[in-house]
């Protein structure tokens, strides 16, 4: 099964079961980010947690073994500038904030890049008086560059 048919599968079945990211998260003990960028095809389940998913959502060895592969990375959008406005709305900052954070990063830490792979991220909502607003947390280890 390619990744594609996986996503699939995979939000046809959460949509049938009225289930949530965060529902799912709880049950294989996964934030809500993490886990959808698994479904997703960014990121790999543990053989365990693919078939705790797989039993929630009724869905066959196929899915559970796509899940477990090594992904490749940065394909789930298909295109190199987004069209979904959400989405879009990331990539547009890094195109405006992208040298100013790499500027304010370095400055801080030093030559070098924030992790994607020692990594976290969490999305929450906050409310406010002039409507809901979202708050994004990226944690990543500091990796400097090295010399040699």
């Amino acid at each position: 099964m390619n990744t594609k048919d996986m996503t699939t599968a995979i939000l046809a079945a959460k949509q049938r079961a009225g289930l949530t990211w965060a529902t799912l998260g709880d049950r294989l003990g996964l934030s809500d980010v993490f886990l959808a960028s698994c479904c997703y095809g960014e990121n790999t389940l543990a053989p365990e947690a693919a078939a705790t998913l797989a039993n929630a959502l009724d869905l066959g060895d196929d899915v559970k073994t796509a899940l477990c592969q090594s992904p490749l990375k940065g394909q789930s959008l298909g295109q190199s500038v987004p069209t979904d406005p959400l989405v879009y709305r990331f990539y547009e900052i890094m195109q405006v904030y992208g040298l100013t954070l790499k500027d304010v990063i370095q400055e801080k830490f030093g030559n070098g890049i924030m992790s994607a792979i020692d990594f976290s991220m969490k999305v929450e909502r906050v409310d406010d008086p002039k409507g809901a607003r979202v708050l994004v947390t990226l944690d990543g280890k500091f990796l400097p560059y090295k010399s040699w």
